[in-house]
């Protein structure tokens, strides 16, 4: 019997971390996507608080624009912010997503924004 689209993620996410922990030097940049939104989070798992975060829900800039342009802008947008944070690189969770798509596209602003992931 195959996997639903959930449990499969969620194996996959299982599979990712646990070798994937951010911390005070290297944080974790957690990636979760919704039919409708974008939400990113620079995470420091030892503490398990968040340290800075960022979504396409409420950004004027990300209203009317296809979902792959809104998950660049929100990239940015944590970058941005996480450079204001004294945050330079992180590593990146795609959180049991492909590395496709809106999930790419976010990195890919984030890198452009100025992180190291």
């Amino acid at each position: 019997m195959a996997f639903s689209k959930i449990a499969r993620r969620a194996k996959i996410k299982k599979r990712i971390r646990k070798n994937l922990t951010g911390t005070d030097v290297l944080p974790r940049l957690s990636v979760y996507r919704s039919n409708k939104q974008i939400y990113a989070q620079i995470i420091n798992d030892l503490k398990g608080e968040t340290l800075v975060s960022a979504s396409s829900q409420g950004v004027k800039e990300c209203e009317n624009l296809p979902k792959i342009e809104q998950a660049k802008i929100v990239g940015k947008l944590i970058a941005e912010k996480a450079v204001k944070a004294n945050i330079e690189a992180v590593k990146f969770d795609r959180n049991g997503y492909l590395y496709h798509g809106r999930v790419k596209s976010l990195a890919d602003g984030a890198r452009e924004g100025g992180l190291k992931l």
